[in-house]
């Protein structure tokens, strides 16, 4: 199975290549950079660069994974249309991953590296980003093993709306992200076990997340996929 993702969601760009076989296992190779204005200019030569380096063709992909966000407004729009051109040019089916799930799974990744950390497991992460205008976009996700579930609600609050749910309450949650700016204003801070405030979605993790839906078929095509703004929606239902 092979897999390229990218992710645009905020000020890093992002491309990563999943090859996986029953003989060898996983391998990703990866591009990650902050490029907060230039995604535009990046995203697509850092995707030669990668398939390059591991010979691979567009017409040999499984399927092309993105973060859907939630996340920036102009990075989104980039990384969709990408990945739409991509996928109609190749006729590869698309996977959209939640910016935030793949936040969390980033944050796993490291903390797995990280033994010391925490004296214990974690079992779960609150993935924050800095949403602009005093508010956060976030969500919370279980661990099991080695990933993350991508099935919890995503959220679009002020730091002091943000409340973890009740399954949280007995249970170790690690905080990530740049919504962690608010820190002095969430209200459940003390729950929290604050690991990387600066930790920005990468490409691998949105590969690694991907895999798993393809898997349980989970792909569309290309015309099918959209972002996530989240902003969108609740401006929309105050409207109304």
């Amino acid at each position: 199975m092979k897999i390229l993702a990218i992710d645009c969601s905020t000020q890093a760009c992002s491309v990563a290549l999943l090859n996986e076989s029953v003989d060898n296992g996983a391998d990703i190779l990866e591009r990650h950079e902050l490029a907060a204005r230039s995604h535009t200019q990046r995203i697509l030569p850092m995707i030669d660069e990668l398939l390059a380096s591991a010979q691979c063709s567009l017409s040999q992909l499984d399927a092309i994974a993105f973060g859907r966000g939630p996340g920036s407004f102009t990075g989104l729009r980039i990384g969709l249309g990408v990945v739409q051109g991509l996928a109609f040019g190749a006729d590869r089916p698309i996977l959209g991953v939640s910016s935030l799930a793949a936040l969390a799974q980033t944050a796993l990744h490291e903390l797995s590296q990280q033994s010391s950390f925490v004296h214990g497991p974690v079992e779960q992460i609150l993935s924050t980003i800095d949403a602009r205008m005093d508010e956060i976009y976030w969500g919370v996700f279980d661990v099991k093993g080695d990933r993350v579930d991508g099935g919890a609600s995503e959220q679009l609050t002020s730091a002091k709306q943000l409340v973890l749910p009740e399954t949280s309450l007995s249970r170790r949650v690690v905080a990530v992200g740049t919504g962690l700016s608010y820190l002095s204003d969430i209200a459940c801070r003390d729950q929290l076990l604050v690991h990387d405030a600066q930790l920005l979605p990468r490409a691998r993790s949105v590969a690694e997340l991907a895999r798993f839906e393809f898997d349980s078929q989970k792909h569309y095509k290309a015309e099918q996929a959209l972002p996530n703004y989240l902003r969108n929606e609740v401006a929309w239902s105050k409207h109304a």
